[in-house]
Formats: structure tokens, C-alpha cells, sequence
């Protein structure tokens, strides 16, 4: 029985890479098929987490194209992982990354009640000064709060 369980683990990891190699390499027209045929995996976690790690690729690359880009590939994606809670709330949260990153309308409600991988994220990500401010004063995580306070010193000491 013990071998029946490894080679299940064994066969949702080559599954997993499988899908990781096809989404670093769809072709845009194809690639609401192959997400939705990825969230018809029985194993829902294991596609969810593919999936994740696509948006996380993918959505910096759209964002540098522009509003545009992003936003429709946004709407289509939804439309695919309604019902994955997980997924809907990433995807939301690079939204909410894409405004900031670009300059649009934010909400600081919205940044502070945002998750630990989005606050982490977006002292990574973004330049804006208010929104760094705002991860300084009420991040959710010490870590959070220190490396936006680094970052705000980092970009005073370049304007010096």
C-alpha cells in the first residue's frame, strides 16, 4: 500500500511540473483553456498552486505592457476561478498591485487588510511613497513594516 501512496505523491509532481512547463509556455490565445483544464485536476490544491504560481509569473510581465493588457487578461481569469477562493483573492490582490504599480486609484483600507504575500510583495514592487508610508506605519508583519521603513530611508538618502 505504501508504494501506491508514493507513486500518487510521485505522479502529482510530475502533474504539477507538467503544468508549471505548459503555462511558462502558452501561447495567450490558449491559455484560458489550459487553466481550466488545470483546475479540473482531482487534486485541487496541488492546481490551485500551479495556477498561483502562474498569475505570479505572469501579471509583473502584463503589467509592464500596460492597463490594457492586464486588465483583460484580469476579466478572463476571473471568469475561470470564480469559485476558487484562493486564486480570486490573488488575483484581486495583483489588481490592487497593478494601481499602485501604475499610478491608479488605491484604497489603504485595502493594502492593510491585504494579505502577508501582498504586503511583502508590494515593498518589493512598488515606488509610491504614500503606499510605502502606509506599509511602514500599519503593515501587518514587523518584517513588513521594517523593510518598507528601509525602503523609504533607502529612496530619502538617493534624493539627498
Amino acid at each position: 500500500m505504501a508504494g501506491t501512496e508514493e507513486e500518487a505523491i510521485t505522479a502529482e509532481h510530475r502533474r504539477y511540473w507538467q503544468y508549471q512547463q505548459d503555462l511558462a509556455t502558452v501561447a495567450d490565445t490558449a491559455e484560458p483553456d489550459l487553466v481550466a483544464a488545470i483546475l479540473n485536476d482531482p487534486d485541487k490544491a496541488m492546481a490551485e498552486a500551479a495556477i498561483s504560481g502562474h498569475f505570479d509569473n505572469r501579471a509583473p510581465h502584463l503589467i509592464q505592457l500596460g492597463s490594457t493588457h492586464f486588465d483583460q487578461w484580469v476579466t478572463t481569469m476571473s471568469d475561470l476561478i470564480a469559485d476558487h477562493t484562493f486564486l480570486a483573492r490573488r488575483l484581486r490582490e495583483w489588481a490592487l498591485l497593478k494601481s499602485i504599480l501604475l499610478g491608479g486609484n488605491w484604497i489603504s483600507e485595502e493594502v492593510i487588510a491585504a494579505t502577508d504575500w501582498f504586503q511583502r510583495k508590494a515593498v518589493d514592487l512598488v515606488t509610491d511613497v504614500d503606499a510605502l508610508a502606509l506599509l511602514a506605519e500599519q503593515g501587518r508583519t514587523r518584517r513588513v513594516r521594517h523593510a518598507a521603513n528601509r525602503e523609504l530611508r533607502r529612496r530619502a538618502a538617493r534624493l539627498d
